[in-house]
């Protein structure tokens, strides 16, 4: 669709003004860049394109663990503070001035095959205990998650962690990745990407520290698997070679 071609039409001739029935089947088929500018061209239009109908697919499918939080936040929103802590995360990071308590993990689970929400959850940090104690590492149980067959056959899934600061005064990605995994009860997977390095090093030498999450599965009957807990933690890679 040419918006410029859209708004000239809207400006000269107000009777011919598209309804909104049309802008919401168009808007359908833009991406999030281009809704975003199409948004600021009237008032009308604004209010067309931030529509939830149109955003909530689009967080789902860019920042699914974002999408089950229990937010009055509007999905344009969500989209926005997602796509703005994913820039963020390459940028030179600043010193923490945040404590644990200010803090909610929002990790999912998505399966690449049909974009399906396996497993998601969001806790206040400080309402998880450390596992084991002693370690930056937090264990969240799931109780409602959708089913995959016991076949022991491999599926792509991604893994999201984000951490949200309360008041939604930010978010920031701790991993965000994607990899082959077998859903067998009993199982375990693990996941892990390197965080970047403190700023005074960031390109000299890598951070040696991990974003870590390890999947544990279980069966739930009738050959049928379940994702029964997920452990989040931040490790150094050093440590490990101790």
């Amino acid at each position: 669709m040419n918006i410029k071609i859209q708004t000239y039409i809207e400006m000269k001739t107000p009777s011919a003004t598209l309804s909104w029935e049309v802008l919401i089947l168009v808007a359908h088929h833009l991406d999030p860049k281009t809704l975003a500018i199409a948004s600021c061209v009237s008032k009308s239009w604004l209010h067309s394109m931030s529509s939830d109908q149109l955003w909530k697919p689009i967080v789902t499918a860019n920042f699914p663990s974002l999408s089950t939080l229990p937010s009055a936040v509007s999905y344009c929103r969500l989209y926005a503070l997602g796509h703005s802590t994913a820039i963020r995360r390459r940028q030179i990071p600043s010193k923490p001035t945040l404590s644990l308590s200010d803090l909610v993990f929002a990790v999912s689970i998505t399966s690449k095959c049909n974009f399906c929400v396996v497993a998601a959850a969001s806790r206040s940090v400080d309402a998880l205990v450390m596992d084991p104690p002693g370690v930056f590492s937090f264990g969240v149980g799931f109780e409602d998650c959708v089913l995959r067959k016991n076949e022991g056959l491999e599926e792509v899934v991604r893994v999201t962690w984000n951490v949200v600061v309360k008041g939604w005064r930010g978010v920031f990605t701790l991993m965000d990745c994607e990899r082959k995994v077998r859903f067998v009860g009993g199982g375990e997977e693990w996941f892990s990407e390197e965080l970047p390095a403190p700023s005074c090093c960031s390109k000299v030498v890598a951070s040696s520290v991990v974003a870590d999450v390890k999947v544990v599965m279980c069966d739930d009957g009738g050959g049928k698997v379940r994702v029964e807990k997920v452990s989040m933690g931040i490790l150094s890679v050093v440590d490990w070679s101790n």
